[in-house]
């Protein structure tokens, strides 16, 4: 946009001082059309993550309110400190992990599986503080980066499908597709086509158009109770201050609060590269302006989210949007966080959305994180096994713990077996000895 357009009255004032819009070329209308374009795309968090965090026996009413919360003050502090058009909120994924694998699967209570996220957020924001967090970004090779995203996305695809009744347990094949002539399953699948058709058409308010369709034809079928639209934002008691910060500090959970790290870790840092250089502020060794600040951040909005009750804070690949609609500076952050305050009054809307109406969207993320696995290199097989068993296995063990650890043993594996061990750089070698003697000491006994 031509600097001439920006009149006196928007390039002066507040705005410019905090966010410097004629500098980057933009404007205060510009900024909160494109804040309100990131909000439409991500604002299905606040429905999906009570529903998922629901599973562990978390107050969803309660997690509504503090998704909320948690969005806004990531957000509002990424525009404010760092100037950058990125909007974090609760990661997808991690919440998936948390849910159906610490809390159900191993049967740990909700508040100490809070915990293993609070540490693993420290852990993180320790790796920021201690500039250590880019070192291990550059010296962990890409097949094992997209292993370990494709893997998630694999695993919450699976939880989508399970949601809408689309598949289900079965004690002699392990799973079986559902009765496909339920109206659940019917009106997940709905939802699903509803996403992709209306994003594989640039409409950037798929996920929520979905969400609110299959709702809606819910509450005809008689799935959906109406109980309003806007109330005062119920009570958090439920889970704020219920953390158990020292039951989560046990050795037999260290591979979990690791993973929890390292997810955290690869997810938000690759996001941030990925939204400023769509923006045009990166360089091409992926840094950008303000890094430090924002690496900041979103590291101790990770450690605020948790110990509020929400999962992992990441910034949100959706913030793209925004920027592709003219999003250059922080103000568009700040819009998109006081639009996630004004949904904590629309609670009543979270607790009718039924779990095949946010089906879709889990599957759909499925899509889009799967996706990466084509740019791994599938002629070197020491290349595409680790990746490979990275991505399979999250799913196949139920475990991202385990997906993860077994996806480095096998690089080293496969790069010893080859004579290409020089390709292994240090950090690779420690976090498989680190797995490793997580098996031999803590699993085995």
């Amino acid at each position: 946009m031509n600097n001439s357009s920006i009149t006196p009255a928007q390039g002066q004032g507040l705005f410019e001082r905090l966010f410097k819009l004629q500098e980057h070329g933009t404007t205060v209308r510009t900024e909160v059309i494109a804040g309100l374009t990131t909000f439409l795309t991500m604002v299905y968090i606040v429905f999906v993550n009570p529903q998922i965090l629901g599973v562990a026996g978390m107050d969803t009413q309660a997690v509504f309110v503090t998704t909320c919360i948690i969005a806004a003050f990531g957000s509002i502090f990424m525009g404010l400190l760092a100037n950058l058009p990125v909007a974090l909120a609760p990661a997808m994924g991690l919440n998936a992990f948390f849910a159906f694998v610490v809390v159900s699967a191993m049967g740990l209570s909700w508040q100490v599986g809070m915990g293993a996220i609070f540490w693993g957020a420290v852990g993180l924001f320790l790796l920021t503080l201690f500039r250590i967090r880019y070192w291990m970004i550059a010296n962990i090779p890409l097949s094992l980066r997209v292993g370990i995203t494709s893997g998630i996305g694999l695993f919450i695809a699976m939880m989508g499908l399970k949601n809408a009744g689309i598949i289900i347990p079965n004690k002699d094949t392990l799973v079986m597709i559902g009765n496909l002539a339920s109206h659940e399953v019917l009106l997940g699948a709905l939802g699903f086509f509803i996403i992709v058709i209306l994003a594989s058409r640039n409409i950037h308010a798929a996920v929520l158009i979905s969400i609110v369709v299959t709702t809606l034809i819910g509450w005809a079928l008689g799935d959906v109770h109406y109980s309003g639209i806007f109330s005062m934002p119920p009570s958090v008691s439920n889970v704020v201050g219920q953390v158990d910060l020292m039951g989560a500090l046990d050795i037999g959970l260290a591979g979990v609060i690791f993973s929890f790290m390292l997810v955290n870790l690869f997810d938000s840092s690759g996001t941030l590269i990925g939204v400023t250089d769509k923006a045009g502020l990166a360089d091409s060794e992926g840094k950008f302006p303000r890094m430090k600040q924002a690496l900041f951040v979103d590291s101790i909005s990770s450690v605020v989210g948790s110990f509020i009750g929400t999962s992992s804070v990441t910034a949100y690949i959706e913030s793209t949007s925004g920027v592709s609609v003219g999003g250059r500076t922080g103000l568009m952050a700040v819009v998109v966080g006081i639009l996630f305050l004004l949904v904590m009054f629309l609670s009543p809307l979270a607790g009718m959305v039924p779990s095949y109406a946010a089906a879709g969207a889990l599957i759909y993320v499925g899509v889009l994180m799967t996706s990466s696995l084509a740019r791994v290199k599938w002629s070197d097989l020491t290349e595409s096994v680790p990746a490979f068993i990275t991505a399979v296995m999250m799913p196949f063990s139920f475990s991202i713990t385990e997906g993860i650890a077994l996806g480095f043993i096998a690089y080293c594996i496969m790069k010893l077996g080859t004579g290409r061990w020089r390709e292994i750089s240090p950090c690779v070698v420690v976090v498989a000895l680190l797995f490793i003697l997580k098996i031999v000491f803590v699993d085995a006994h």
